[in-house]
Parts: structure tokens; sequence; C-alpha cells
């Protein structure tokens, strides 16, 4: 996108604010050299924040796991990004922080005393279409080719690129990825099972990023009364479950009815959008107005 057609937003960029057009990095930052760095995406609804300290826990746990040290406590980035989004015209965003180890000459070893650079921006929410939700989605199938730390939210993101990729080119919505035949999560959301009114998801690991929504969604199946359980989940799981769901900052929970050409569910409600999930995204909006911060 030619520099005159990037949004004149506001962002931060390593304690200065300005318009998004004028921010700029090293070409020697090693998030732009190696991808040496990690992300948070943090979901606004009007003008408040949800789940924010669960999303700062897991920024935690991925700077301390590639070792780079958090540039701001807690209240720190709750200010910081407080402010950004009083800038912003729309009431629900996502607010998007990067943080890199920083500037230095090109050496795989991690440098010691480097400065992190930190970035952050918010964009207005785009959230899934109302026919989206009432007919469901489709997805497709492919073989986890990512790296084995998919528990780390790291800025390095080609293998989720291709994996996109590959639904897009389908006309698909995501695309949902077996490891050695089992289930792990698709490109950029969690994946969940319905088997006989239970919500099933694969057990968190190195091979899946804890989405915010797997404890949110233990919360709303126990308000609800719908079984929660986290276990291995086979390919023949998937394909034969009752209802399939995404979830995600952005989708929320999201019915997929078509799985590689395939229906999803049985009986009267193959192809549609199952009980389940309509009892969870209830809950879901609920817990929205309850839990902003």
């Amino acid at each position: 996108m030619p520099h005159t057609l990037l949004p004149d937003a506001l962002c931060h960029l390593n304690g200065q604010t300005l318009p998004l057009r004028d921010a700029k990095v090293s070409v020697l930052d090693r998030g732009f050299i190696f991808g040496d760095g990690i992300y948070e995406v943090i979901p606004v609804y009007g003008r408040r924040f949800f789940r924010f300290d669960e999303h700062m826990a897991r920024l935690d746990r991925s700077l301390a796991k590639v070792r780079i040290p958090n540039p701001h406590n807690r209240d720190g980035w709750l200010a910081l990004a407080r402010e950004l989004v009083a800038t912003q015209p729309a009431d629900d965003q996502m607010v998007y922080i990067e943080i890199t180890r920083g500037v230095a000459l090109r050496d795989h070893v991690m440098p010691e005393g480097l400065t992190p650079t930190v970035f952050v921006m918010t964009n207005a929410m785009k959230p899934p279409s109302a026919e989206m939700r009432h007919h469901g989605v489709t997805c497709i199938t492919a073989r986890d080719f990512r790296w084995e730390r998919g528990d780390i939210k790291s800025v390095s993101l080609l293998g989720a690129v291709l994996a996109r990729q590959m639904s897009a080119d389908h006309g698909a919505t995501e695309t949902v990825m077996f490891r050695d035949g089992w289930l792990t999560e698709a490109s950029a959301s969690n994946v969940w099972v319905v088997h006989e009114g239970a919500l099933l998801g694969p057990p968190k690991s190195d091979h899946v990023l804890e989405g915010i929504r797997y404890d949110l969604l233990a919360e709303l199946c126990e308000d609800v009364g719908i079984a929660y359980n986290l276990r291995p989940i086979s390919e023949s799981d998937v394909r034969s479950a009752d209802e399939l769901m995404l979830s995600s900052a952005t989708k929320e929970v999201l019915p997929i009815t078509k799985l590689d050409g395939d229906l999803v569910g049985h009986g009267a409600l193959r192809g549609k959008p199952g009980p389940v999930y309509a009892r969870l995204y209830e809950a879901y909006q609920r817990a929205k107005l309850l839990q902003a911060l």
C-alpha cells in the first residue's frame, strides 16, 4: 500500500503517539529481520476492554518464553491502550500490541541489553456478518505444517499465513489443521467439537495457542449447563461431530456448517448452526456486557 494511502489514525511507537502513516522502525529491528517478537490482540466493546487481564497474562507468558522483558506493567498497558482507543471513532475496536526484541546487527544469538520495540495500534472491529452467524461458515482442512511452538503468540506467522491463504483460495473462512491425525487449531482460531451435547477442545500444549476463549468458554459452559472437556480429538471425531465451532477475539464463537465440502452435523440440523452454538453465543454476548473493563 502506498504511504499516502495508509490510515491517518494515531498509533503508539516507542513512547510516541503519531499518525500510523508516519510510524517507522529500523530495517535492523529483529522483528523485521527474524520475526523475533510477540503480539497480542485485545477486543474492545463500547470502548471497554474485554478480558483485559487475561490478555495481559498471555502477553507475559509469550514474552517470558522468548526472553523479552515486558516494557510496561498492567496499568501502563491499560493507560496506553485507553489513550489510543479514545482517539478512534468506532466504539468497538481491536487493539493490536507488538513487542520485538529491538534493534541490533543481524545475528541469530539473542543480544542482551536491547530496548524492545513497542508498537500499538487500534482498528474498528469487523465482526462476522449476520449471514455467517445464521448459516454458519465453510472451512477446509490441512496438515498442521507450522512450527512446534504454537503456544507462543509470535509475530513469525508465515505458517499461519500460508494456512489461511489455502482456505481463502477455496472461498472458505478458515483452515482446520491436524497434526499426526489429531486436531490442533485453525490458522487464526481455536476449533471446538460438540459431541452428545458436550463441548470438546484439544488440550493445551506446545502445538496450540491458548486462546483467551479457552477459559471463557469453560466459564460460559458452566453458566449454561454444557459439559466441557479438553482431550485429544481425532480427525474422525471432527468429521463425525454434531457441531463444529471456531473461536477467536474477532469471531467470538462461530459455527462451522461445512467442512471440506461435507455438511456438518446430523439429522434435521445437518449443515445448520446447532443448539450448543446458539446457547454459547448468547452467553458470550452477556459476558461482554458484564466483564468489560
